[in-house]
């Protein structure tokens, strides 16, 4: 099933086929929590969060699926709640719970949980010439001060309840893929010149959107200037149909009347601590594989889209 998209403007800038996951693979992810949360209700629902968690030990065993990074990935993101630098789209608050799936849910506080995905047109930072599929403008039509190389990336530090909140706009897609963000958790590092540092990563994956929300909000400005076929959840490489438990965020939506006021975006990860995940490698479909993902070096693989070329982003896009 695909859906076709019309018209409308952007800000300018400057810059896993599905794999079986184990809980020695190192990452799931579980319900995402049904209220809203208000942001006037902070607190509250972060304590619910806990609660919630807490209660949910069978759940919260149901092991996610393991992704890989992508060949989009790149080192040293920034550590920073607000990842938009200007770039225009419908708002999209995150937040997002890390427990420790071997501990019976317990949060993870310190926890690093670092996401990464494309601005409203499908381009990602550090590869504003990658084609996105169907008929987009270029990257640099979009009138933002966004740094080329690191908008729409970063990392927050889980608090004391495991909780990390991002501030960001809702992706928008690229052939083949339906609207995604990248996630990789990390522990045992710190923050070092504003980024993160050491440590290791326990889980990479991905999150995913309703299709019948991502389509309305492709029909909005500035989305819309970008045409085309638009993958739905069925029929992606990556997503796997399990709901949650693979990645699928509860959206609420900050006014129901007017998806242009934009969505508040939940999920609890469940981490093994003491496993890794780092997502690099894998082919190009079925089992062990992901859809074009990078070697251990994070380089990009041979035939996918650079910073310099413009290759289009298609097969190795993840």
């Amino acid at each position: 099933m695909t859906g076709n998209h019309t018209s409308k403007t952007i800000t300018r800038r400057r810059a896993l086929a599905v794999t079986g996951g184990t809980v020695a693979a190192g990452g799931l992810a579980v319900a995402g929590y049904q209220s809203a949360f208000a942001d006037a209700m902070m607190s509250t629902a972060e304590a619910t969060a806990t609660t919630a968690t807490t209660s949910t030990a069978d759940t919260c065993m149901t092991l996610m699926t393991s992704v890989t990074e992508g060949p989009y990935y790149l080192d040293g993101a920034l550590v920073r709640k607000n990842i938009t630098e200007g770039k225009s789209g419908v708002p999209l608050t995150l937040r997002l719970t890390v427990v420790d799936a071997t501990d019976g849910c317990t949060p993870v506080p310190g926890a690093a949980v670092e996401i990464w995905h494309c601005d409203a047109w499908g381009y990602y930072s550090g590869y504003t010439t990658a084609n996105p599929g169907g008929s987009a403008p270029a990257e640099s039509e979009d009138g933002s001060t966004a740094d080329d190389a690191t908008y729409l990336r970063g990392y927050q530090i889980a608090n004391a309840n495991g909780v990390v909140k991002f501030e960001t706009v809702f992706p928008g897609w690229y052939t083949p893929r339906t609207c995604h963000i990248h996630v990789k958790v990390h522990t045992g590092g710190e923050k070092e010149d504003g980024t993160y540092e050491g440590g290791k990563v326990n889980h990479t994956g991905q999150f995913f959107f309703d299709d019948e929300i991502a389509q309305e909000v492709f029909t909005l400005e500035p989305y819309s200037r970008h045409t085309g076929s638009y993958t739905t959840l069925d029929d992606d490489m990556v997503y796997d149909g399990g709901g949650a438990a693979s990645g699928l965020l509860t959206l609420e939506a900050v006014k129901k009347a007017n998806p242009a006021r934009g969505y508040k975006g939940l999920l609890t990860l469940g981490i093994d601590p003491d496993a890794e995940n780092t997502g690099a490698g894998g082919g190009e479909g079925g089992a062990g594989g992901g859809e074009g993902g990078t070697p251990p070096s994070g380089e990009p693989p041979a035939d996918a889209p650079t910073p310099t070329d413009s290759a289009t982003a298609t097969e190795s896009a993840s």
